[in-house]
């Protein structure tokens, strides 16, 4: 039936119908919420119909709320229509066991309306072929010999009595001196077990606590324990002297002073397994408390088994045997699956605390309402590692136990580093809810104990290639919780795995290359402030020649901090990942602070380098030489036939300037595009995870996978390394490629310089620059783009002569060392201008400050090129190659006296004074500071933002101080460049 043939079958009778009953249907669907705690006192709960349902006037809810029952006096009665009521009985008589029948009591009547009998006698309601006797009868059970009997807990029949009543007083009644506790008979007159403190210790609040449940099974466990070598019991007695935290203080008689005491006497029984620490019948729950037992325990015997990272043996296989408060033994448990692991996870990511080499770390906020619903009752662990034998046969090996919260002599021993005060245990819980009841085992605890922090340690073999480990080694801390409102309390709780190796060697390898290297920074720093002291022209070792060298210092040591972590970190990260069998593990978070505070330091120095040479490069000295020389015309003046000559025009100047200004900042680097494909190789392609505490060297992960925690030496070493590494492929590619084939910006400018008959004469060092030689070969390049065009066919044909300062060479680029006469010359030239220009400036015009300005800059002009053309004899220089050591150590071995010297430069040493040439300074300045932010914030991403903000940051600032600098010392007006 098609669709719309469906909806138009209803006619007007069914729209009545349908609008007659939609409204009843609506309300039949429609029903109360009721809850089992909804129900009143004479209500039970009936599940299949989710209501309340009450109970008739001669009936009352059962304790279980699933039923109604007969009061107190009432007895069953069955109708015909097979429904049951109740009947009361005579006020004289009693309802029988199974509530069907009256009968006449002997004495009299229990809570229920039932007969009551007095001690040791048993109720008997029906003779042997099940007859209801007239009268109920109270029978005694015989206690004497032979039959030893007394009533069952029921009441009902006679059992024989307990051995320990017939052992110490031939019958069933346990009389004095004799104790009765929990079931059995013991004489405890004088005696340990009379004295027994059924207390618990919580050393976190500062409480002791009287236990409901040490009271009940405390004294008893101890005396079947140590009369009877009772097995359970003493597996019992062990569990309570391990949720009291195993403390022990002399002459205290609570859980573990009697243990103590047991195990102390029941030497005689001999040992288990050839343990001196596990006696018979008695469980292992110390390892003696001898000094210095701790370290022959964790470190005398490494552990049978290798393992490895990529063959077999690659997974711990830890073990637990495990017991119930009670001593029962409840079986072998692997600890796969979350046994001892709190927080809920996936099976695949907590098996992956056993895999080994892979640091494991969980942590989660449980609620205490929750802990108390899971576990009602503590469970204890006996934890064991297992291996193969040589003969097939599988082993174990106990894991000693380290609890933060032992108490001996009331002194927290085992807090603290010093493993000789150490004392090691074997039996753990998770939760107790039960200890810390304190009148009802029914009710809320007043003190819950959680299983708060896990961490298991295990320790790498000094000098091993084969995965040779020492026993495993678990900590265990425990948190006291006051019970206030389950509901809202939370515990932190955490389960770590972690591996170590003694890191001693390791530090004295590292401490031993910075000293070597530090060394050598001292020596190489004295050679630069030796270069520096030249070419400021100074020969006195003052307070700025000190500064000077600490700065230079700083920079080297920054280099060797650098080198040195890097290594480091390049080391961990190719050793630790690539090994097979595994004899190194990655140094604890605890044992990286050496390492930060080498990373630290270098940034530190690194940075005072950067500022460094960025205030010198703000405040060098730099003038602009035009060659240009008027052209001799004839002008036709207005008012008739005078001469005259074409001004030089300004604009050339203008145009270097600019171009100057833009190069500043150049780098070889585009830290834009560093940046992204950094974070493109992190955190797309993976590299991240080669900083993973894990053996893995994969780059991907699946999303069920554990990710371990990262080491931040690894960090460091992937980050730095990737860093360094994109970096000089982009200088490699920038100097090989680019600069070759699509532009160079720094020998453009040398060329432009000559196409503009334009030189550039810089003073970085008082007595120390740059001079870049523009002088046009056709004599002036102020001219129209037919002459300017033929000029450069005329060159391209070497038809006119090289661009070289000196005849016959190319080179155009020159190192100065220049003389104190000309230094002295040049400042009083550029003084004049800036005293000009001082406080006098407000009582001229600015038409005065202009020509002024104009003024100095054409003396400038005259002097600086009168000076390169030879004009000078008192200020001369002369032209000359550096030697090859000179360009090693770059420093000058000559010192220029009467004449300055020229040093042919073809690798254009000017871009020192730019951003250009400091490439690597900055590119280790940007690499450490990337490591930085990333070391404290662990977050890629973010160190890469604030790095490029850095950058763009510090570029900025370069170009606008830069630029005024520039305004300030060519004396062009600052409005010209752009």
């Amino acid at each position: 039936m098609e669709t719309g043939k469906r909806r138009g079958g209803l006619g007007l009778h069914g729209w009545c119908v349908a609008a007659v009953y939609l409204p009843c249907f609506a309300l039949g669907f429609s029903l109360p919420l009721q809850r089992p705690q909804d129900c009143t006192s004479q209500q039970y709960y009936n599940p299949g119909h989710l209501s309340c349902v009450q109970c008739p006037d001669t009936q009352r809810p059962r304790q279980d709320g699933a039923s109604c029952e007969c009061l107190p006096g009432y007895k069953l009665l069955s109708k015909n229509d097979n429904s049951v009521s109740c009947q009361k009985c005579l006020d004289n008589l009693g309802v029988t066991i199974d509530g069907w029948n009256c009968i006449k009591c002997p004495s009299g009547l229990t809570s229920y309306g039932n007969c009551q009998c007095s001690s040791g006698k048993i109720l008997v309601e029906r003779d042997v072929n099940g007859t209801l006797l007239h009268e109920a009868e109270c029978v005694d059970c015989n206690g004497s010999d032979p039959s030893f009997t007394w009533p069952d807990t029921s009441g009902l029949r006679c059992e024989r009595c307990h051995q320990t009543f017939i052992n110490k007083t031939n019958s069933c009644n346990c009389y004095q001196p004799n104790i009765l506790s929990g079931g059995i008979c013991f004489n405890g007159a004088g005696h340990i077990l009379s004295r027994v403190l059924s207390t618990i210790r919580f050393g976190q609040l500062g409480i002791l606590l009287r236990s409901e449940w040490l009271s009940m099974h405390l004294q008893a466990s101890a005396a079947a324990c140590l009369l009877y070598s009772n097995q359970t019991a003493c597996q019992a007695l062990g569990n309570m002297c391990v949720m009291n935290m195993h403390s022990t203080s002399p002459q205290i008689a609570d859980a573990c002073g009697l243990f103590r005491y047991i195990y102390t006497n029941t030497a005689a029984l001999g040992v288990v397994h050839s343990i001196t620490f596990w006696r018979t019948n008695v469980p292992w729950l110390y390892y003696d408390d001898q000094p210095g037992l701790a370290a022959r325990v964790l470190t005398a015997f490494p552990f049978p088994e290798n393992f490895s990272f990529k063959a077999r043996n690659t997974n711990i296989k830890f073990l637990a045997a495990v017991y119930d408060v009670r001593g029962k033994f409840i079986g072998w448990r692997s600890l796969n699956g979350g046994l001892l692991q709190l927080c809920p996870d996936i099976a695949k990511r907590l098996d992956a605390a056993f895999i080994f080499g892979t640091t494991y770390e969980q942590k989660c906020e449980m609620s205490i309402s929750k802990l108390l619903r899971d576990n009602p009752e503590p469970v204890f662990f006996d934890v064991y590692v297992a291996y193969g034998g040589s003969d097939g046969q599988q082993n174990i090996w106990p894991v000693p136990v380290l609890n933060l919260n032992l108490q001996h002599n009331d002194q927290f021993t085992n807090i603290g580093n010093n493993i000789n005060n150490w004392i090691l245990t074997r039996r753990i819980f998770l939760v107790d809810s039960l200890s810390g009841r304190e009148s009802t085992l029914t009710g809320l605890p007043r003190v819950v104990r959680i299983a708060s922090k896990i961490t298991i340690s295990i320790s790498l073999v000094p000098e091993t290639h084969r995965g040779t480990i020492y026993p495993p080694l678990m900590i265990i801390e425990y948190t006291d919780v006051q019970i206030q409102n389950p509901d809202n309390q939370i515990v932190p709780v955490s389960f770590s795995v972690q591996y170590e190796i003694n890191q001693s060697d390791f530090l004295i390898q590292t401490d031993v290359a910075l000293g070597v290297l530090g060394g050598l920074a001292v020596l190489w720093s004295l050679l630069k402030t030796a270069a520096w002291k030249r070419r400021i022209g100074s020969q006195m070792i003052d307070l700025q020649t000190v500064i000077q060298f600490l700065i230079l210092y700083a920079g080297v040591l920054a280099n060797v901090f650098f080198a040195v972590t890097v290594g480091i970190g390049f080391y961990w990260l190719l050793l630790f990942k690539g090994q097979k069998h595994v004899s190194l593990f990655l140094p604890l978070p605890a044992d990286e602070k050496d390492f930060i505070t080498y990373v630290s330091c270098a940034f530190t120095l690194k940075a005072l380098q950067f500022l460094h040479i960025l205030f010198s490069q703000l405040s060098i000295h730099i003038f602009f030489i035009d060659w240009e020389r008027p052209k001799s015309k004839p002008l036709k003046s207005e008012g008739g036939g005078k001469g005259g000559i074409f001004p030089v025009s300004i604009w050339r100047t203008f145009f270097i300037a600019n171009e100057w200004n833009e190069i500043q900042t150049v780098r070889r680097i585009n830290p834009l595009f560093q940046v992204v494909l950094v974070l493109f190789f992190l955190k797309i392609f993976g590299f991240e995870n080669l900083a993973l505490r894990d053996p893995s060297s994969s780059l991907s992960r699946d999303m069920q996978d554990y990710i371990a925690p990262s080491s931040r030496i690894l960090r460091y070493g992937v980050a730095a390394a990737l860093w360094l590494a994109l970096g000089c492929l982009q200088i490699l590619f920038f100097s090989g490629i680019y600069e070759r084939f699509v532009e160079d910006k720094i020998r453009q400018f040398v060329d432009l310089c000559s196409m503009s008959n334009v030189s550039v004469f810089i003073l970085s060092h008082r007595c120390y620059g740059y001079y870049i030689h523009g002088r046009s070969v056709h004599g002036h390049a102020d001219t129209n783009m037919e002459e300017m065009n033929l000029n450069l066919k005329r060159e391209a044909e070497n038809m006119c002569s090289q661009r070289g300062l000196q005849p016959n060479t190319d080179i155009q680029t020159f190192q100065m060392s220049i003389s104190s006469r000309t230094r002295a010359q040049f400042d009083r030239i550029h003084d004049n201008f800036l005293k000009n220009r001082g406080p006098s400036r407000f009582l001229h015009s600015s038409t005065s400050i202009s020509e002024q300005s104009t003024k100095a800059y054409h003396t400038m002009n005259k002097f600086l090129s009168s000076f390169i053309d030879h004009a000078f004899k008192d200020m001369d220089y002369f032209v000359k190659d550096k030697l090859l050591l000179e360009r090693i150590l770059s420093m000058e071995f000559m010192e220029p006296m009467d004449r300055s010297i020229f040093y042919n430069d073809e690798n254009h040493s000017f871009s020192n004074v730019l951003f250009y040439g400091h490439e690597s300074t900055l590119l280790i300045f940007d690499t450490l500071f990337f490591c930085v932010i990333d070391i404290m914030s662990q977050n890629f991403v973010l160190a890469a933002i604030f790095t490029y903000l850095q950058q763009e940051c510090f570029r900025r600032i370069r170009g606008a101080v830069g630029q005024r600098n520039l305004a300030s010392k060519t004396l062009i007006d600052e409005r010209f460049l752009i």
